[in-house]
């Protein structure tokens, strides 16, 4: 126990003490009254930052991204009823990701609870389905041991977000403040190391396998294996897919690469994927965005291999015939100490599977027809990924621009990459950017957006004038909802409903509003400079207003219900 002179202190300064203890650097919160204790012992402390957002949707977005990129724990606080209701967003993203992170609440006086107080609601009760676990700390004495606890069980196993939430008389009464080195939780003990046995049936599979394929997703970068995952690559000289939440595990721009599967994944990849005769799994869970539909993937007999570390998700949407629990670096570690120590080789009729794949990526699926007059969306993410040499941290929003960044920005290196996968959540972008920025500073960072969801917590600028962070934005501006579009052109007649933007605000005006330095760019001649000029501004937040065709769409596409061979190729498949 770390233990200081045994003078009482109140449950606020514990609070703080907590989070130094903790480590914490930087904390995103909105104050309020159920929380004014707390904030009044931040003012009084010097170990970390406080960083005001406008909304407490994007203190929780901030304090992800801050994870994603940096695997610290995220940290927010904000305040009892509307401010831990707007709140909820933020740890649904960050649950369905696995993102690691604790966020503390106020809540009205413990006399209050139940009563209808003013600003009070069931904060443990409506975050239950969206938090790993949550805490209601009802008596000073447990609230250093509480917190403690939180920190532990966002960062291990399966990671996730934590919520804590501290009545207000519970902030203010004392008591002697000692943080446990150590916790231990009886109903808690996730498994690291991987069954040995499981993990040599395997590697019998592998070696023996004629049409290997590695599916690997957000699980490895989660689990910091980026390392053992190349190493595990260039050893069996397999193709390797990475998922949406999974690219940069691998580096993109290696020809084992086959790009990302799925919906909108590349032919070669959802080819691999369904034709292969070995599949092996890692920190990857089979969604319904990345294999379709269950029972056509089931339809070629082949035998997978599933890498998790949460035992829930192995044969949930597939049926696996290895499952491996285990930490998956551990598992990795091990993995390759046995392929070492095996005497056989990987199959040479995996040459021949290679031939195959190269005839699937003569198709050339992610070519698209270029233009003198519309800018075309994927073209200015293809000059992004030169003019930052394929170096910066991008974050992206949810529609069209978050897959054409998926697809044309290649990313070499984990955890460049930040954008919801799973809850697809518009309006993190810029908020991603901001995480991003307080955990990097100095960094090269960019925000992929669209018109409609930057315009949801557009109000961020004026945190980013405040703390003067100077993300690039990229606004791919085509006047439109564009995966909403693109569905109705497809499967709803072209009724183009509600999924128009109109009266757009003149975002260049807007972000000079706020301080910023804003750009429109309508030419396709004139993006490169533009790119180029932005990025040189490094101490300006730069908003860059590309206007782009309006009619193109995202391909290739897996429609619902469909299978990974299913795919639309453009608009000459329909």
């Amino acid at each position: 126990m770390s233990n200081d002179a045994a003078a009482p202190i109140t449950g606020a300064e514990i609070v703080v003490r907590c989070l130094a203890e903790e480590g914490v650097k930087h904390v995103f919160g909105y104050p309020g009254g159920a929380v004014l204790y707390i904030y009044d012992a931040i003012f009084k402390q010097d170990k970390f930052q406080h960083i005001l957002v406008r909304h407490e949707q994007a203190a929780v977005h901030a304090a992800d991204a801050y994870s994603r990129c940096s695997n610290e724990v995220g940290v927010c606080l904000v305040t009892s009823g509307p401010g831990v209701t707007n709140a909820v967003t933020g740890l649904s993203t960050a649950y369905m990701d696995s993102i690691p992170m604790v966020v503390i609440s106020g809540q009205v006086p413990t006399a209050a609870i139940g009563q209808d107080a003013f600003q009070e609601c069931d904060t443990v009760g409506i975050t239950r389905p969206v938090v790993k676990h949550n805490f209601l700390v009802k008596d000073v004495k447990d609230l250093a041991d509480t917190i403690k606890k939180a920190f532990y069980i966002a960062r291990t196993g399966r990671p996730g977000p934590v919520l804590v939430d501290i009545p207000k008389d519970v902030s203010m009464q004392k008591a002697t403040f000692s943080y446990p080195k150590e916790v231990e939780m009886r109903s808690y003990r996730p498994v690291d190391k991987g069954h040995a046995g499981q993990i040599r049936k395997a590697v019998q599979l592998l070696l023996a396998a004629e049409r290997p394929m590695i599916y690997s997703g957000g699980g490895v970068i989660l689990a910091n294996a980026s390392n053992e995952l190349n190493k595990l690559v260039e050893k069996l000289g397999f193709p390797i897919t990475n998922t949406l939440m999974g690219l940069g595990a691998y580096r993109a721009t290696d020809k084992k690469f086959v790009g990302m599967p799925g919906m909108h994944g590349t032919y070669e990849a959802n080819m691999a994927m369904q034709h292969c005769d070995v599949l092996i799994a890692i920190g990857a869970r089979f969604d319904d965005r990345v294999i379709g539909n269950p029972k056509h993937f089931a339809t070629n007999p082949r035998k997978i291999i599933h890498i998790d570390i949460d035992p829930s998700s192995i044969s949930k949407r597939v049926k696996v015939d290895i499952p491996i629990v285990g930490n998956v670096k551990d598992v990795l570690i091990e993995l390759l100490s046995q392929l070492d120590a095996a005497e056989q080789r990987p199959n040479p009729a995996v040459q021949k599977w290679w031939q195959q794949i190269e005839d699937w990526r003569g198709r050339e699926c992610l070519r698209y027809a270029t233009s003198t007059e519309l800018i075309k969306p994927q073209s200015v993410v293809e000059k992004l990924w030169e003019v930052t040499g394929g170096d910066a941290y991008v974050t992206s929003d949810v529609g069209q621009h978050q897959m054409w960044a998926a697809q044309y920005y290649p990313f070499d290196k984990p955890r460049r990459w930040i954008n919801s996968g799973g809850l697809g959540t518009m309006g993190v972008g810029l908020p991603y950017a901001m995480g991003v920025q307080m955990a990097n500073p100095g960094a090269t960072v960019a925000c992929i957006t669209g018109e409609g969801s930057i315009q949801m917590n557009i109000q961020e600028l004026a945190t980013c004038k405040q703390y003067h962070l100077t993300p690039k934005i990229i606004l791919l501006n085509n006047r439109f909802l564009g995966m909403v579009r693109q569905w109705q052109e497809l499967d709803y007649g072209s009724r183009y409903s509600e999924s128009y933007m109109d009266s757009l605000p003149d975002f260049e005006k807007l972000a000079e509003a706020y301080g910023h330095v804003g750009m429109r760019i309508e030419k396709p001649g004139d993006v490169e400079g533009a790119l180029r000029d932005a990025f040189a501004m490094k101490d300006r937040l730069v908003f860059m207003n590309f206007i782009t065709d309006r009619s193109e769409n995202v391909w290739p596409m897996v429609k619902t219900g469909k299978g990974l061979s299913e795919m639309l190729l453009g608009s000459e498949d329909l």
